[in-house]
């Protein structure tokens, strides 16, 4: 496929356009999803995926009960996609004499990261390939504690879902997420007494929200694992020996949402902002913020 496929490329079948929806979908993982985000219908994106298909002759994607997900030709397309679109938006921005430059070190919790951050980054730097943003990981708490010592300029936050404006004008809810128990598929929670829980740290709303929700429903608990990493907490839901909470949206597609087990209570939503680390905020910064602001409610 990739002989055929670079052939195409240079030659002009593949357009930008066609790849950049492409790419939509893949980082998406729908169709409605990616139709959404770049504004075209959801028989657009199809139709162009289909005319896709046909120019590479070979399938790209392959439907499932959550989605969509590549194929391992799509796999091998997305990573010349990538690598087009970069430059191409580069070479643009380049020579129109637009972009920002200089860097910026923004916080994000892992959850938000592994869902948001490929797309956000990728749609900034391509506004303004000469500008850095140094990401840094970790639970709401945590990065707060830097924001105060200004060893961020900018970061992704949780707050109470009911909450409207924290701090001051500068970090109001743009994007609100459930909360939802997860496990290993298959495994009844109604089986464990106590209830084993792989959680976050103490003081953040995660754990937080479940233990609460546990106490006001009498069922019996333990913490079986609590951590800020949350490849190790998702390792133990895996493994069977723990269930879970996180963001509806970042559940990886190998766990199961147990919303609808009786034997677990409901959970409340959290909401997403953004916090400063100075009053006065660079350009760059400022611009960054409002890229988010702009794109997360549609991601």
């Amino acid at each position: 496929m990739e002989a055929r496929s670079e052939a195409n490329i240079l030659s002009g079948t593949l357009e930008i356009d066609l790849l950049r929806s492409f790419a939509a979908i893949a980082e998406a993982r729908s169709l409605s999803r990616a139709a959404g985000r770049i504004g075209r219908t959801q028989s657009a994106l199809s139709q162009q995926m289909k005319r896709l298909e046909e120019i590479v002759d070979q399938p790209l994607f392959q439907r499932t009960g959550r989605g969509v997900v590549l194929t391992h030709p799509g796999e091998r397309l997305l990573i010349h996609t990538q690598r087009m679109l970069r430059l191409h938006d580069e070479a643009l921005a380049d020579l129109l004499g637009k972009g920002l430059s200089g860097s910026i070190r923004f916080g994000c919790p892992d959850d938000y990261a592994a869902v948001f951050l490929p797309s956000l980054l990728r749609q900034f730097s391509s506004q303004h390939p000469q500008a850095l943003v140094e990401v840094v990981c970790g639970p709401t708490p945590r990065l707060v504690e830097q924001l105060d010592k200004r060893a961020l300029d900018l970061a992704m936050i949780s707050l109470p879902g009911d909450a409207r404006d924290a701090g001051g004008g500068n970090d109001d809810i743009i994007r609100r997420e459930p909360l939802v128990w997860i496990g290993y598929p298959g495994l009844d929670s109604a089986h464990f007494d106590p209830l084993p829980l792989a959680l976050s740290d103490p003081d953040t709303l995660d754990h937080i929200a479940a233990c609460e929700a546990l106490q006001r429903a009498g069922r019996a608990y333990r913490i079986a694992y609590a951590s800020s990493s949350l490849a190790g907490l998702t390792a133990l839901v895996r493994s069977g020996q723990a269930f879970a909470i996180m963001t509806q949206t970042a559940v990886p597609a190998d766990l199961a949402i147990l919303n609808g087990d009786p034997a677990l209570p409901p959970l409340p939503a959290v909401g997403i902002a953004l916090k400063f680390g100075r009053k006065r905020a660079s350009h760059l910064t400022t611009a960054f913020a409002e890229h988010i602001r702009l794109t997360l409610p549609l991601l």
